[in-house]
């Protein structure tokens, strides 16, 4: 039922209701010609006295009218608040720009504070004029650019499926041409032999070949064509305030020692060593029968033999002792400070 002419669609079921963003009240399109046909005039609606231009009024597409506030208002603060994370130095100050925007969109639908949040908000589409202008031309060339890019993809899979479709149609007629040619040639009582019956199979086989060349070469005629005709990325995507792409490090062998080397660098382990109990061992059966390999030997007594070198021992003894000094130093510190005379003496 309109609110102003009390008119309901159950004697006009053609009937159409209209609303203005300036207060969301709903009235039907014969009120709206009715009273906002000669110009501006204030809101029909008892209680209501904003002034209402007819241009503005239109359709509403929500069934709440609650969300078709809270959609405008939230479209209208984005229009202003435009910036991205790229624009930022940090997350916290993006954060924080994006709670201010929420803050004035949730005063502007509570009504909290309405005119100051207001002038607030203008003053800033006033500061950032410049910044919000190209901003929205940014956003608005990504949309069209995403749409340009679905559009092509979407007439990508249509000439896809179309050429299925005829190389299916195709493939389908050259089968039955073949047939038929098989048949007329067993009725004419061409096909004497295997020889000949080979033969006429290889030609059929040859045309069905060179049709089948023919359609793929079409094909991909009109393949390259639609790129060359397609936009290419550099004309269709302009994408500015990026960060910088940083490749990702090469994944490394996994190593189960950590890159420790176990290569010696106090001597090089030989192959073969002179010495008469190696020789014996070489050739003792007792020894070679259970596969103990004599390289063994070498390493295991090469190391042994340079296993103290580099170890000096009054510098580790000396480090050992300033550590003990300074532990003590600190112990005996801990017990004057938790108090008494005797505490010094004895720490136990």
């Amino acid at each position: 039922i309109c609110p102003v002419c009390k008119s309901s669609r159950y004697l006009n079921p053609n009937m159409r209701f209209l609303v203005n963003p300036e207060c969301y009240h709903k009235m039907c399109e014969s009120c709206v010609d009715r009273i906002f046909s000669t110009g501006p005039a204030s809101c029909p609606v008892a209680g209501c006295a904003r002034t209402l231009r007819k241009q503005r009024f239109r359709k509403q597409t929500f069934e709440d009218i609650k969300i078709e506030q809270e959609v405008d208002i939230r479209r209208r603060v984005a229009q202003v608040f435009n910036k991205q994370e790229e624009d930022f130095e940090t997350l916290r100050a993006y954060n924080n720009y994006l709670e201010e925007m929420e803050v004035t969109t949730f005063n502007l639908l509570e009504g909290i504070d309405v005119a100051a949040t207001e002038r607030k908000l203008a003053a800033y589409a006033a500061q950032n004029a410049p910044s919000i202008s190209q901003n929205n031309a940014k956003l608005n060339q990504d949309r069209n650019a995403q749409s340009a890019t679905t559009a092509a993809q979407k007439e990508q899979a249509l000439l896809n499926r179309s050429s299925a479709n005829r190389s299916s149609i195709s493939s389908l007629a050259e089968r039955e041409e073949s047939r038929r040619e098989t048949l007329d040639a067993f009725t004419r009582a061409q096909i004497s032999s295997p020889q000949d019956d080979a033969a006429a199979q290889k030609v059929v086989l040859k045309k069905s070949t060179a049709r089948r060349t023919a359609a793929e070469r079409a094909r991909d005629k009109q393949q390259q064509q639609h790129i060359h005709d397609t936009p290419s990325e550099a004309e269709t995507f302009r994408i500015e305030g990026l960060k910088a792409v940083v490749d990702a490090p090469v994944a490394k062998a996994y190593d189960a020692f950590g890159g420790m080397s176990f290569t010696p660098s106090y001597y090089t382990l030989q192959t073969h060593y002179e010495h008469p109990w190696l020789e014996k061992a070489r050739t003792e059966p007792s020894i070679v029968a259970g596969g103990y390999d004599l390289r063994e030997y070498h390493q295991r007594t090469m190391l042994e033999a340079f296993a103290g070198l580099g170890c000096f021992i009054e510098e580790e003894v000396g480090e050992k002792e300033l550590n003990s000094g300074d532990g003590m130093i600190a112990t005996e510190g801990a017990a004057l400070a938790a108090g008494g005379e005797g505490a010094g003496e004895d720490v136990l």
